[in-house]
């Protein structure tokens, strides 16, 4: 007796097909028959279907007129050049339609035939490129299901999805009101197996009319079993149609789901009462689900990219943050939490020689200890990822359910030097569709007693535990991990020495500036107060009452006022540069109210329009973020001030990434051949000396942009101009 496993039976050589088909198959060189079903003389005239072997279909111009005027047979060298490529047309046998395909398959061509049935339910929106518009994977499949029951109206449609050890679990349903929900319960790999998935991926469609109905045997001469894998009317395996009769259908239509190449999933139709579905409709079926397949495809490819920006984002400011610290060990220790949570990990644990600093839900100290112990003996690469340590080696190193899930990373392995994340134990129950279990049975087929696995009799639910896993590492959290990798990499270098001398300059360097700019706010800022003093003094005690006296006083005090105002924004300047920063997400709106109108007051314009329109909030520094919209307001309304009706319009708005600003005027404009100088210190513009100030506001502004990661830019002609400000989204 021969046992025969689910994944080992031949289900694509049947040696029979569905009775709703008929076939002919003939020779790929001669075009003479060599095989065909045994029904195929209930369409076809024929007194003695033995006669028409190794003839050819033009022989018998009375039983096959139909086939030998037909477009594909008048051009079958046309449809016969790439192999297992399925073509379609329509014919008239004896007064009924009949749908009629053919395909070379090896050294066969399939002529296959089927009667069209009109479907006068059928009902399709035209709404189908709307998958494309769809930003939520679970709406894509259920508006898939939706148009598939108004050309299918089977009882329960569902759409499967293949896990990575071949079971499956149902992510959408749309079913009839009576029908018993699958929605969410999972299946074992057996019920499709490896030879079904891969038979799946060839034939991309495959109806049962009928489990219920008698099959057409195959009659052949050639020694080999006949591949019927690309024939639509193939016949089920007895194991499938047992499978199918027990889940309480009678008819079953699939459309295989393949994206990037791979069987991702099926939609799968079931109808408790035999019905076959049209081959155009199948064939619509097919294209529509193509399209939400592809709109799936699509938007993965969208979030994936989303995330790969985002990680890029955050491995520039740990990259950052590392080259801060002088040595690898300290830049792992003061990053630790970024370093636990870029992977989603719930603990991490830094192993430096003989020092071990760790980070949220670790193990215990000595069940960490025999963890590094396994790693040196056990991991070759330098990266080791698992999320059932705790199922594979909890005994064996006393691991409790913080250690379920591990990854593992040498950053030296001959130094003791390493990464480990952990992922606490995850409490996994499995819905299964009956118990997932198998069952051996005895079946005769063909006079020969084979065991088999048998088809589940219950689908009713079936909970399995499942103990000692973590949740699962996704792509995302392993690309987290390769790119705390890189960022190492690459701070830890053979020229680190070389960054710390340059990191060791640069902060002597920022002492003397920082030392610098106090000496100019206090021991200058002082001797300053005291010439203001004497000549507002000076000024109230002068009696000889000349004008041109006065006058001289009073550009004494404006001058000692423009230097303590351009020492204050010196100040701001090396502040820009070197304060320390805290970015965050910031709410913009009150900030520009109360700078539009203190700037109205400073520059003495109450007549100034000032527009404020969206105010998103950005990530920034919210005292430097200050400083930016103060300079840019003021001046927007300073240099327009002296216009009849000045006007100043302020709006921001939402980008893929970012925030943008735009701050226009109707004021002075800025002269093409002085652009390129807007943004360089004590720079003034020849038509701006008219009104006061000292060219250091923009420089302020465009350093501040640089140190917050965003960008500073401006349009303007001869009247006029807009500053446009470009932040980055605040995190969510």
């Amino acid at each position: 007796m021969n046992f025969v496993e689910c994944h080992e039976e031949p289900i694509h050589i049947p040696g029979y097909i569905q009775s709703f088909g008929y076939l002919i198959g003939i020779d790929a060189k001669s075009y003479t028959i060599t095989f065909f079903s045994r029904n195929i003389s209930d369409v076809f005239n024929i007194e003695n279907a033995e006669q028409i072997f190794n003839k050819k279909i033009t022989d018998f111009p009375e039983s096959f007129q139909s086939i030998i005027e037909s477009e594909i047979y008048t051009s079958l060298d046309r449809f016969i050049r790439r192999k297992n490529e399925t073509y379609f047309d329509k014919i008239m046998i004896n007064g009924k339609e009949y749908h009629f395909s053919v395909f070379r398959s090896d050294d066969h061509i399939f002529l296959e035939f089927e009667e069209v049935l009109i479907n006068p339910n059928k009902r399709i929106s035209n709404k189908y490129d709307n998958f494309y518009f769809i930003e939520d994977a679970q709406e894509i499949w259920d508006q898939l299901l939706g148009t598939l029951s108004k050309i299918i109206d089977y009882d329960r449609l569902m759409v499967y999805k293949f896990m990575m050890d071949g079971s499956g679990k149902v992510i959408a349903e749309k079913k009839k009101e009576n029908m018993e929900s699958y929605l969410g319960l999972h299946y074992p790999e057996t019920d499709i197996p490896r030879q079904a998935r891969e038979l799946y991926l060839k034939k991309r469609k495959r109806i049962f009319s009928n489990v219920h109905a008698e099959t057409i045997p195959i009659l052949s001469r050639t020694k080999d079993p006949i591949d019927l894998t690309f024939t639509a009317s193939r016949g089920m395996s007895p194991i499938h149609g047992q499978y199918i009769k027990n889940s309480g259908a009678s008819s079953s239509f699939s459309v295989s789901i393949i994206i990037d190449n791979h069987l991702w999933g099926l939609v799968t139709c079931q109808n408790t009462e035999p019905k076959h579905i049209d081959l155009e409709d199948r064939v619509q079926a097919g294209i529509f689900t193509a399209l939400a397949s592809n709109a799936y495809s699509s938007f993965k490819s969208k979030k994936e990219l989303n995330y790969r920006l985002e990680l890029n984002e955050k491995s520039s400011r740990l990259k950052s943050e590392f080259l801060k610290q002088h040595s690898l060990f300290d830049s792992l220790v003061e990053n630790k939490t970024e370093i636990k949570n870029l992977p989603e990990a719930d603990g991490l644990a830094i192993v430096f020689d003989e020092y071990i600093v760790t980070e949220g839900i670790i193990p215990q100290r000595n069940a960490l200890d025999n963890v590094i112990e396994w790693a040196y003996e056990n991991v070759k690469d330098n990266i080791y990822i698992s999320r059932t340590f705790l199922k594979d080696h909890g005994d064996d190193l006393g691991l409790d359910e913080r250690t379920a899930g591990i990854i593992i990373y040498f950053i030296e392995k001959s130094k003791n030097e390493m990464l480990i994340w952990f992922r606490k134990e995850f409490d996994e129950h499995i819905d299964w569709a009956g118990n997932p279990e198998k069952k051996v049975e005895v079946l005769v087929q063909n006079g020969e007693e084979k065991q088999i696995v048998s088809p589940r009799t219950s689908f009713q639910l079936f909970t399995e535990n499942i103990k000692g896993n973590s949740k699962r590492w996704n792509s995302g959290n392993i690309s987290a991990v390769h790119a705390i990798r890189d960022v190492i990499l690459e701070t830890s270098h053979k020229q680190y020495t070389v960054i710390k001398r340059l990191n060791d300059e640069l902060k002597k360097v920022n002492e003397e500036l920082d030392s610098f700019s106090y000496t100019i706010s206090h021991d200058l800022g002082t001797p300053l107060t005291v010439m203001k003093l004497n000549a507002q003094m000076l000024l109230n005690n002068l009696t000889d009452g000349s004008e041109k006296n006065k006058n001289k006083i009073n550009a004494i005090i404006d001058e000692i006022d423009s230097m303590a105002e351009m020492m204050h924004d010196v100040l701001q300047l090396s502040r820009a540069k070197y304060s320390e920063i805290q970015l965050e997400g910031i709410k913009t709106n009150a900030m520009i109210q109360k700078i539009s109108e203190n700037a109205k007051i400073t520059f003495d314009s109450p007549a100034s329009e000032i527009i404020i329109r969206e105010c998103p909030d950005v990530l920034a520094d919210k005292t430097m973020l200050h400083q930016v919209f103060l300079n840019i307001i003021n001046n927007a309304v300073k240099y327009s001030s002296h216009k009849e009706q000045p006007k100043v319009e302020i709006e921001g708005r939402e980008e893929e990434q970012s925030i943008i600003y735009k701050i226009s005027d109707n004021g002075i404009g800025i002269p093409e051949e002085e652009k390129h100088k807007m943004f360089k210190i004590f720079n003034r513009l020849d038509n701006a000396k008219k009104f006061k100030g000292n060219g250091v506001g923009l420089s302020i502004v465009h350093r501040i942009m640089k140190r917050i990661g965003g960008e500073v830019s401006y349009e303007s002609g001869k009247e006029g101009t807009s500053f446009i400000l470009t932040f980055k989204k605040p995190y969510l």
